[in-house]
């Protein structure tokens, strides 16, 4: 048993109920069909819209516009929720798509859309890397020109988790050659739509989450779908949102590193070895020890982090280290835990393999993990 953790004020009754009526609801109405979603390569639009009626996919969302009106931490939980139960981060991406539209869309863009993605309606993707441009994004190529009252829209993303399960993109676009200032977002509703088409990617992980190639070629969407007044506050737009998608990514870190010591603790206790239990031998419990004690901090510091959140005063430089310490630390448990299982631990079906695969890309997306340490560095 870990110790116990200092309370923060956000870790109040509602939110533990609510945690648990998640939980249960995963259990019962997901996790038995994740096998089949891994092995498809993405989770189907409908499950998802189920997960809305029952509130879980943007609690956050005033309910002027279909939600529930929550703090932001509902929506950490349910991310963090989905990770321990070894199913995809697509909520993460749907909610940080939503706020770029609830943050930057006039309100007729926000009442065409945003009620529709609390419901699951519609679900989100973000359109930003390209195949020469990732964490560098100015330098984006994919061009939006306008013709009339029309965007014209040219160029490929890649790496696009919801590219084949979602039907609304935020995409990056270049309006202008300005460098930065010639980025915007444009809203993109994919259904049926003409010139659009979608490659689904194949990786080493993370199976029931889909990860594609977009391409646009001479898609049209009204100008009215800018986010923003005026073309050029993509780049800016983007940065906003930094310190809140950090935490979607550093919460699932730590609840997958908490599952991945129950899982090894009630497997060592079971496994006989030498006449003894795993558990019994000196090396198991230094290795449990040292495993809880990275539990304890990880979940010490993303609470504080999630406070400060809602407080309105996490800073970027806070996000930046629990992005790069939480995720890299999720590599590190996966893989020392994986290693008591032994050759159990390889097998797919054993849910330590799977976290561990599902683990690694962590430290690329939402930020190469290197980014992260040069942004910490600037400012030392």
């Amino acid at each position: 048993m870990l110790p116990q953790l200092h309370q923060h004020a956000w870790m109040d009754s509602d939110i533990e109920t609510y945690r648990d009526q998640l939980r249960r609801y995963i259990a019962n109405e997901m996790t038995p069909h994740n096998d089949r979603w891994r092995e498809q390569g993405h989770v189907p639009r409908e499950v998802w819209q189920g997960f809305g009626a029952m509130g879980f996919l943007l609690p956050e969302i005033g309910e002027e516009y279909g939600g529930a009106g929550a703090p932001l931490s509902y929506q950490l939980v349910a991310v963090e929720e989905l990770g321990r139960a070894g199913l995809p981060p697509s909520t993460a991406v749907h909610s940080i798509a939503s706020h770029y539209i609830l943050d930057y869309g006039n309100e007729e863009q926000k009442q065409q859309w945003i009620p529709r993605l609390a419901s699951g309606e519609l679900f989100a993707a973000i359109a930003m890397t390209e195949p020469g441009c990732g964490s560098d994004l100015k330098a984006l190529r994919t061009r939006a020109r306008r013709e009339g009252d029309e965007y014209v829209i040219d160029g490929s993303k890649t790496f696009i988790t919801n590219g084949y399960s979602g039907n609304l993109v935020v995409v990056a676009v270049r309006t202008s050659d300005d460098g930065a200032k010639g980025i915007s977002l444009v809203v993109v509703e994919t259904e049926n739509l003409k010139g659009f088409s979608v490659n689904k990617l194949k990786k080493i992980g993370l199976h029931g989450s889909d990860t594609c190639e977009l391409f646009f070629d001479s898609v049209r969407v009204p100008v009215a779908n800018l986010l923003g007044r005026v073309e050029g506050n993509g780049f800016i737009q983007l940065m906003s949102q930094l310190a809140y998608e950090r935490l979607l990514l550093a919460a699932p870190a730590v609840a997958v590193i908490e599952r991945a010591l129950e899982l090894a603790t009630d497997y060592t206790k079971d496994r006989k070895m030498f006449g003894q239990s795993l558990f019994d031998l000196q090396n198991t419990k230094f290795k449990l020890a040292e495993c809880a004690t990275i539990a304890h901090v990880g979940r010490t510091f993303i609470n504080d982090c999630i406070q400060r959140l809602l407080d309105g005063k996490l800073d970027a430089q806070a996000a930046y280290m629990a992005k790069l310490w939480c995720t890299d630390m999720q590599c590190k448990v996966t893989d020392e835990l994986l290693q008591l299982f032994g050759g159990y631990g390889y097998m797919d079906e054993y849910p330590i393999a799977r976290l561990f695969v599902d683990s690694r890309v962590q430290k690329i997306y939402g930020g190469a993990n290197e980014v992260m340490k040069d942004l910490i560095a600037r400012q030392l």
